[in-house]
């Protein structure tokens, strides 16, 4: 099948795609990285389990993929038709009767591609995904997910019992130099000191654990005047402990960017729907659909500013793709948030700017592809040009005289 495929559209593909694939991986994975290094700092804050760092990282690629995808296709089109440009390839097929719209289809065909798989994300994944996220995060931050006694602190358990543990050993299944108090309604109150304990579940009761004390004392105070304490040492004792109650994570949808596509569409025709609520579906909505939709702007912008003046190999169009994308992708958020607590207008939160920015696409598409000799950003790559010389000139060296003694002239006859 892929013998059908002409020639051309093979070479373009491959051109197309090695440079896209790697700026997606390198996208999301700097995403990920930074990501990766604030989770660690946070689940070592929390105590939490180190595997669960994973699991929220996990749950957070299809929002960074959302966006590396749009960055990929944008510099993997944009990077092959900038190499068969400053090959002279490209002038070479121009001279053989292919048009930029020809030299496009296989771009376009990877665009479908790539926009079915952004909607499935948008509109599906990545609200499911989110909602685990924050639900992770909310088990993390209540103790759902094990977080463990902070080591040399005091910590409280069921408002009446502080605990505090010296050292921690075994990933926390030895624990060295113990302390404990416990008070009761009454007003009785226990100290407890041990040299060395651990934690241990129960089967009958999974809201009580049983913390093993090993070679310790019991100070019992029973709270009544003129009453000597009374002092207990033992070599083992079993102190059960009453885990505190931990609240159901609310559920799915209470956020609007959780709701996936028939959820919204629901909520944005219902007139059950509370009006904070139906204008903050209505965003989220228009918010992911001009997302989606200006995908389809992305080769046509790749190839306006792939292509550097005659005689230049200048990489100006690569930054200000990148730009471009970008800062569009922070207007739709913003838009988003406005448009939400109903301040503006979707129409104008979000299909004024798209209608902008695909009327600059057009336009500096046109010049590229239908003016001789045009120019998408020919005058900042003039301004860019006369800087690069300028900057050159400030930092470059003079290159050095001739060493030696210089000839006499001879006499004139």
């Amino acid at each position: 099948m892929f013998n059908l495929i002409p020639s051309i559209d093979r070479y373009i593909l491959r051109l197309v795609i090695v440079p896209m694939l790697g700026v997606f991986a390198l996208a999301a994975s700097l995403l990920t990285l930074d990501k990766m290094l604030r989770l660690f700092d946070f689940v070592a804050v929390e105590g939490g389990p180190v595997g669960v760092v994973f699991k929220m990282l996990g749950a957070l690629i299809p929002e960074y993929a959302s966006l590396a995808i749009p960055l990929g296709l944008l510099l993997g089109v944009l990077l092959a038709f900038r190499k068969l440009a400053t090959s002279s390839e490209l002038d070479t097929m121009r001279a053989v009767g292919l048009s930029y719209n020809r030299l496009l289809r296989m771009p376009y065909i990877i665009t479908l591609v790539m926009v079915a798989l952004n909607i499935a994300l948008v509109f599906y994944i990545q609200p499911i995904s989110r909602y685990y996220y924050e639900q992770m995060e909310y088990d993390l931050r209540s103790g759902a997910l094990g977080a463990s006694i902070k080591v040399g602190e005091f910590t409280t358990i069921a408002d009446r019992m502080a605990l505090r543990i010296e050292e921690s050993e075994d990933d926390g299944r030895r624990l060295i130099g113990i302390f404990a108090r416990v008070a009761n309604a009454k007003g009785q109150v226990l100290s407890i000191s041990a040299r060395e304990g651990a934690f241990l579940s129960t089967s009958d009761n999974p809201d009580t654990i049983i913390l093993r004390l090993t070679e310790g004392t019991i100070i019992q105070d029973t709270g009544m005047q003129g009453e000597t304490p009374r002092v207990l040492s033992f070599s083992r004792h079993d102190l059960p402990i009453d885990l505190p109650a931990i609240e159901a994570f609310r559920s799915r949808g209470d956020a609007t960017r959780e709701y996936i596509l028939p959820e919204l569409l629901r909520m944005g025709w219902s007139n059950d729907t509370a009006p904070d609520q139906r204008d903050a579906s209505v965003a989220s909505f228009n918010f992911r659909l001009v997302e989606v939709l200006m995908m389809f702007l992305v080769p046509l912008l790749a190839v306006a500013l792939a292509i550097p003046p005659k005689r230049s190999t200048s990489a100006l169009g690569v930054f200000i793709s990148i730009v471009m994308v970008v800062a569009y992708h922070k207007v739709n958020q913003y838009g988003e948030d406005v448009a939400s607590l109903g301040l503006l207008d979707p129409i104008v939160a979000f299909w004024v700017p798209f209608v902008l920015f695909a009327s600059l696409i057009l336009w500096m598409y046109y010049r590229v592809a239908f003016v001789p000799g045009g120019q998408a950003i020919g005058a900042l790559e003039a301004v860019f040009a006369k800087l690069s010389k300028g900057v050159g000139r400030l930092f470059g060296r003079r290159r050095p005289r001739a060493a030696g003694p210089v000839a006499e002239a001879a006499p004139a006859e």
